[in-house]
């Protein structure tokens, strides 16, 4: 298929083309890019979800109970999931999308797994482009659940509208939240597995914790659910709605995304920068650096100085 042909199918909401379209994004060539290109202008219209929390709490849980309310209400709805690459491999485990099996089949539904590629922030490039072609494809919901990778998983709020944190009871997230700054991120907080011992309590310590956060006007509301059961999805989906409602009502929609953009096309641009890097710094020269450093010829900070230098070749 060539780009124009991707766009057009994507435009018709055709899953084999928005599937190409995300692969041709993912690749990082000329045609991702025209595709992504074409596509932008007419992206901006989808109700754009984050879900984000530490590993275990139940995002891929909670995604799943979203979809089943949204898919009720006859919205469609799609699901860019981004899962942990390994810093050794460079793979991706995308075991956790077998919870969203349910909805495979249905057309109102698109599920898309993608790896964070090592990205700090648990979203890397690709997942912009792919959030960017599902709202041009005319969903109504995007919900993109993040790596779960703690204090540098902040990204999600300059692609989403709206923010969900999950945390869970028995596992110390309130005081993981505060010391990382996450608290800082959420528009909606949920303790999801209420049906475990101290749930009541935890709900109570995250409360206190948002008076230390500073506030613009909106409070995150902080909701019990237990996913796997369908208990509380609701009244988790009603205080996004709200919290949307506020953003328009308040005129920081604008706002919010200005900043939000601002801080996640930098970060694209340091993340390009690193590939540009590693494409062009010879192995051979790191090794032998990585070599002086160890044998204590050289302190680290040389190494770096000299990595950044333009090769002998270069200067030339």
């Amino acid at each position: 298929m060539t780009p124009g042909q991707v766009v057009d199918g994507v435009l018709a909401r055709r899953r084999r083309a928005i599937g190409r379209a995300i692969t041709m994004a993912e690749a990082s060539g000329p045609d991702g890019r025209a595709v992504v290109r074409a596509l932008h202008p007419r992206a901006g219209r989808a109700m754009r979800v984050g879900i984000t929390g530490s590993p275990g709490t139940g995002k891929s849980t909670l995604a799943a109970a979203l979809v089943r309310h949204l898919r009720a209400a006859d919205r469609t709805v799609a699901i860019v999931s981004v899962d942990p690459t390994s810093p050794f491999t460079r793979g991706a485990l995308l075991g956790d999308r077998i919870r969203l099996v349910d909805h495979f089949l249905d057309d109102g539904v698109f599920i898309r797994s993608m790896a964070s590629r090592g990205h700090l922030g648990g979203v890397a490039e690709a997942t912009d482009d792919a959030v960017t072609i599902l709202d041009a494809a005319g969903f109504d919901v995007i919900i993109v659940e993040t790596v779960g990778s703690g204090q540098n998983e902040v990204e999600v709020q300059a692609l989403t509208d709206s923010v969900i944190l999950v945390l869970m009871p028995g596992s110390g997230d309130a005081i993981q939240a505060i010391k990382a700054g996450v608290m800082e991120i959420p528009d909606v907080i949920v303790i999801n597995k209420c049906d475990r011992p101290g749930a009541d309590i935890l709900a109570g310590e995250v409360t206190s914790a948002l008076t230390l956060v500073p506030s613009a006007g909106w409070v995150p509301p902080v909701l019990l659910t237990q996913a796997l059961e369908g208990q509380g999805v609701s009244e988790a989906w009603e205080a996004v709605e709200r919290h949307r409602a506020d953003l328009a009502a308040t005129g920081r929609a604008g706002d919010r995304a200005r900043d939000g953009m601002r801080r996640h096309l930098r970060s694209l641009a340091m993340e390009r920068m690193a590939r540009d890097l590693d494409a062009r710094t010879d192995p051979a020269r790191l090794d032998a650096l990585v070599a002086r450093v160890v044998a204590r010829e050289i302190d680290p900070s040389a190494a770096v100085t000299a990595i950044l230098a333009p090769a002998p070749d270069e200067e030339a």
